[in-house]
């Protein structure tokens, strides 16, 4: 049974209040993949009433209020994706379509829609607290660089006026929250739960970090919001610090002043044990959209994870340009096999089920466990990462675990067939000294197009990317390829590359295009880089310093190198020839235009590319 979303629906369960009512910018899809249905889901396990107010019209007091005042609080979410992501391209157009929206209709949320939900709330319910989370809140809890206004913003807890945000997956923080406010605990009485970050004035953050002075986990003071609008080494240092204390074993509170005022950040809240993460991922979801929906065409986004297997979470891969770090965290939390084999026992008994299990994993699928031993006692490692510049010693490398649950999986009766669709890192594939899970997986669970994300391939750009270097996936592809021929399939690498990266100028993008020839890639899609908040890319991006070295970086700024950059990738287009040719002779290639079989691309009078 679903949530309800109306009165009418309350009413239908005898309800005349809700104890939380959760304001999400998605529409209401009732499914594990949505962590506003998560977080719904979790409350009412602790069995408390909770409404959903998903995509309210934020003009229209009706739409806040369709539920009545809630017991205890508003929870606002922007949604899965960041307000801003979702409604605008890297180009800063607005998107034609937004997948989590009725019929994928754009235009149903607003602009930094956690701001835009949490000022009505207080206007319309000023005594009733508001805390945030989801992604959005999470990525910008601290002064933060935010590219499309291109201009370093406050924290949004500054911004909204929320009286609480919660960082992370955020299911123990909430029930934490929920169990003290519930007490009728005064919110104040809320400000040491791990994972949250709250508002208070910076002379009362001063004197409780004074108090606590001498402790192993001491408050640190970060620079401050002006501190980092008005220098670009204050905002890596501050990013640097902030990124060094995720870590929930060993990290300190952070204090970071605005104005009058400060942001105090607790230390991240502990991964989730299996047995939490299985009690998660098996409550009652509905798993599908709200029948509201029909009539519009459904939720776009239920297509790819209706029938698709959350096994993990947590990612140690480090990548500069994602933001995991600061959300998930490093840490690999996990389900237990039998967990998994239940939830696919009732995707085989859903009559829209049609044998196939479109995924099974997450963040990255093929990391199955923490990266090592030490990471579950201690966390990341502050000056090292798990997989760059090469594999850490210590890394504890297996796909074992991971190629029972698949066998598992596909010998379920109705099951023909479990695809892998999630991220793979191949760097890990690589160092496993066993083939086993290779051919496996092209054997039984790629369904003739495997994506991989080799990123880049000039070595000083994945270096700043963070990346392995490109002599990794040469030697991948190779091995695929070869399995795939002993195997008699006929099965293609789908490889995704980031276009304008820091650190990526045009001769790295020029390297970079010579080596999709070389491979004999044709990038259907390329990603333009985006700087969101809360990656290392994003800080190098804005400030062009590189936070944990100090070292400057180039960062590829105007709409026409941007554009040079992108045409690169996709030389082989002829609509993007021009911008090619322009780029190679900037570049200083102009051996690269011609007829020969290393051109990229004919000279102008060229009318078709000679074979």
């Amino acid at each position: 049974m679903f949530l309800p979303i109306t009165r009418e629906e309350m009413e239908q369960r005898d309800w005349y209040y809700v104890d939380f009512a959760l304001v999400t910018g998605d529409a209401y899809v009732d499914h594990p993949s949505f962590g506003a249905a998560v977080i719904a889901r979790v409350l009412e396990a602790e069995g408390f009433r909770v409404g959903i107010i998903p995509q309210p019209d934020w003009r229209r007091d009706e739409d806040f209020t369709r539920l009545g005042r809630p017991r205890y609080a508003f929870l606002v979410t922007a949604g899965n994706l960041d307000s801003m992501v979702s409604n605008y391209t890297s180009w800063k157009k607005k998107r034609k379509e937004d997948a989590y929206s009725p019929g994928g209709k754009p235009g149903r949320r607003p602009d930094r829609a956690t701001i835009v939900y949490t000022r009505r709330l207080k206007e319309l319910y000023p005594e009733v607290p508001v805390i945030i989370g989801g992604l959005e809140a999470s990525l910008r809890r601290f002064a933060h660089y935010d590219y499309w206004s291109d201009s370093v913003r406050p924290s949004i807890l500054v911004e909204s006026g929320a009286d609480l945000l919660v960082f992370g997956m955020g299911e123990l923080q909430i029930k934490e929250i929920a169990a003290r406010l519930k007490k009728k605990r005064p919110l104040s009485e809320l400000r040491d739960i791990a994972g949250t970050a709250f508002i208070l004035p910076l002379a009362e953050a001063r004197r409780l970090a004074e108090e606590k002075k001498g402790e192993a986990r001491s408050p640190l003071l970060i620079p401050s919001y002006e501190e980092v609008k008005a220098s670009k080494e204050k905002y890596a240092e501050a990013f640097r610090t902030q990124y060094e204390e995720q870590n929930p074993f060993t990290g300190r509170p952070l204090i970071q002043p605005h104005g009058e005022m400060a942001v105090w950040q607790n230390p991240p809240a502990r991964p989730l044990t299996t047995e939490e993460l299985d009690r998660v991922y098996e409550l009652p979801y509905e798993r599908y959209y709200h029948p509201a929906y029909e009539k519009e065409g459904g939720v776009p986004a239920i297509e790819e994870v209706e029938f698709s297997l959350v096994s993990v979470r947590g990612c140690f891969g480090g990548c500069a340009f994602c933001a995991l770090y600061m959300h998930q965290g490093p840490i690999v939390q996990y389900r237990s096999k039998e967990s998994l084999l239940r939830e696919a026992r009732r995707l085989i008994a859903s009559p829209r089920f049609k044998g196939y299990i479109h995924d099974v994993g997450g963040p990255t699928a093929n990391f199955r466990r923490p990266a090592c031993r030490a990471m579950t006692l201690r966390g990341q490692c502050r000056k090292r990462l798990c997989l760059f510049p090469r594999p850490c010693p210590n890394l504890e490398v297996s796909h074992r675990e991971y190629l029972e649950i698949l066998r598992e999986l596909r010998r379920l009766p109705g099951v023909k067939k479990v695809f892998v669709r999630s991220g793979l890192r191949y760097d890990y594939i690589m160092a496993d000294p066993e083939d086993e899970f290779l051919w496996e997986l092209c054997r039984h669970h790629v369904s003739g197009q495997l994506k991989v994300a080799p990123e880049h391939a000039d070595p000083g750009v994945l270096k700043v990317m963070r990346k392995p270097g490109p002599e990794v996936f040469r030697d991948f592809v190779h091995k695929f390829r070869e399995i795939n021929r002993k195997l008699g399939m006929e099965q293609y690498l789908v490889p995704y590359f980031i276009s304008a990266h820091p650190g990526a100028g045009l001769k790295e993008a020029v390297r970079l295009a010579e080596f999709i020839r070389d491979m004999r890639f044709s990038p259907e899609q390329v990603q333009d880089f985006i700087p969101t908040p809360g990656t290392v890319a994003t800080c190098i991006y804005y400030t062009g310093i590189d936070p944990f070295t100090g070292e400057k970086v180039y960062v590829p700024r105007s709409e026409e190198e941007r554009r040079m950059q992108r045409a690169l990738l996709q030389y082989k287009n002829p609509r993007n020839w021009p911008l090619v040719r322009k780029a190679l002779r900037l570049a200083g290639r102009e051996d690269l235009i011609g007829y020969g079989p290393r051109a990229l691309v004919p000279p102008e009078e060229g009318k078709k590319r000679r074979k």
